[in-house]
């Protein structure tokens, strides 16, 4: 990527307003994904097919008139959809010069099995190869995604370490990496974990140089504004919120409570549009997500 498009995206990631639309469900997300769109299993009957269709929903997304920079501020990629092509041109390409749209890549292979009441990331010995892929692709940052479940000093310690190990391998090849250490909605230890969270994140923070900043997306908290002093680090370009599982009315709701934090949604984003829409109802149920999510994440 040229310095010049690579500052155009740090400089709006940093100052515009608007929120970055999760569309990187991978393999084990993506039949959800096409169920709630509309398609159903029966439609396909392999992984190519699958993808072929997601992308289709991806692309009608993304190509939709109320889909643009000026309320999104950045998209997550699968890599799947970073090798497809959108109108002609490579996914990342077009969000960026066809949309103003930032584009990330999500980058982990998924999540081990629970232990110590989280789930860390499994190994990624090919991240070398997909960052430099990601470069090629004008890609600004990354994505990756582990879950904590319950609030164990140790489980979460593991959990922020690994991500932050990774971030670094990531800085280093000249992306941003977005740390994303869930908490699951549904932990009953929800707010003892986000204390033990903080504290652990912030502790690796301190540990970056000057002039190394991550984004962070965090579940959107038990507390209004818990995330306040992240939000205000130095080393942290951008603190954005997962949906989780709330719906788009309860997550926007929850994120106006958080000064701050912006949105960065998957589920909460596609909820309501089908795959036999018109065009125009499509576009127009797109266009009043897209300004609901847009006001929350100014608030």
């Amino acid at each position: 990527m040229t310095s010049q498009a690579q500052n155009a995206m740090l400089e709006k990631v940093k100052t515009a307003d608007g929120f970055i639309a999760a569309l990187d469900q991978s393999g084990g997300s993506t039949p959800k994904a096409l169920r709630l769109y509309g398609v159903e299993e029966s439609q396909y009957s392999n992984d190519d097919e699958m993808f072929s269709l997601v992308h289709e929903m991806r692309t009608r997304i993304i190509t939709c008139t109320p889909f643009n920079g000026e309320r999104v501020l950045g998209a997550i990629l699968f890599e799947n959809t970073l090798d497809r092509e959108i109108e002609g041109k490579p996914s990342a390409r077009y969000l960026w010069e066809d949309k103003q749209v930032v584009p990330f890549l999500k980058v982990d292979k998924g999540l081990n099995d629970e232990a110590d009441g989280v789930q860390t990331m499994k190994p990624m010995p090919e991240l070398d190869a997909l960052l430099e892929k990601a470069n090629r692709q004008n890609v600004f940052g990354t994505k990756m995604r582990s879950v904590i479940k319950l609030a164990n000093e140790a489980g979460i310690k593991s959990v922020v370490e690994q991500q932050f190990e990774v971030g670094r391998q990531i800085l280093s090849a000249g992306l941003v990496p977005i740390i994303e250490p869930e908490v699951d909605i549904n932990s009953t230890e929800k707010a003892q974990a986000e204390t033990l969270l903080k504290a652990a994140i912030v502790n690796e923070l301190d540990k970056l140089s000057d002039d190394q900043q991550v984004m962070l997306k965090l579940t959107l908290p038990e507390e209004d504004n818990f995330y306040t002093e992240l939000v205000k680090h130095p080393k942290v370009l951008k603190v954005v919120a997962l949906s989780g599982g709330y719906s788009r009315e309860q997550a926007n709701e929850k994120l106006r409570c958080n000064s701050g934090m912006i949105a960065s949604f998957s589920r909460a984003l596609t909820e309501g549009i089908n795959a036999a829409q018109s065009n125009k109802d499509f576009d127009s149920v797109i266009d009043e997500t897209i300004e609901s999510i847009y006001q929350a994440s100014k608030a």
